[in-house]
């Protein structure tokens, strides 16, 4: 069964919300990046950067039965636990679901007011580079 960005993002949501405090939501976020899908050592390279990160992320996109399908790994703690938030919600669907998104649920679990300028500038970029990654797939399926 396909589960759609949508009823993963409202997941996310109810998960976030059960938390009393953001103590308790930056370790959640700190764990699932520990349960990130990885990134193979190949894949480590300058051009999957996220630029716009201060810490360095790296993305790599594969299609798999017409899914896009993520991988990712960073340097720091709380990098990795936003990218696989993202990466939760963005692998394994199809390219044009992730570019017609909306993220609105990353202020719903109130992420980017409790992240540091540069880290909510760097949460832009990312969710700006899968859906890079997806219009690039998109436009070679046509």
């Amino acid at each position: 069964m396909i589960v759609s960005i949508e009823d993963i993002q409202k997941e996310l949501i109810d998960e976030f919300s059960m938390f009393e405090d953001w103590e308790e939501r930056y370790q959640y976020m700190i764990d699932l990046g520990k349960d990130l899908p990885l990134i193979e050592d190949q894949y480590k390279t300058d051009s999957n950067i996220i630029k716009g990160c201060q810490s360095k992320v790296w993305v790599h996109a594969e299609m798999k039965n017409d899914k896009l399908v993520f991988t990712a790994d960073s340097d720091a703690i709380i990098t990795k636990g936003i990218i696989a938030i993202l990466i939760r919600v963005f692998s394994n669907q199809h390219p044009k679901d992730i570019i017609n998104a909306e993220t609105d649920f990353i202020d719903k679990i109130g992420l980017k007011e409790h992240l540091s300028p540069t880290r909510a500038n760097g949460l832009v970029s990312m969710v700006k580079q899968l859906k890079l990654y997806a219009i690039a797939y998109q436009t070679q399926m046509k």
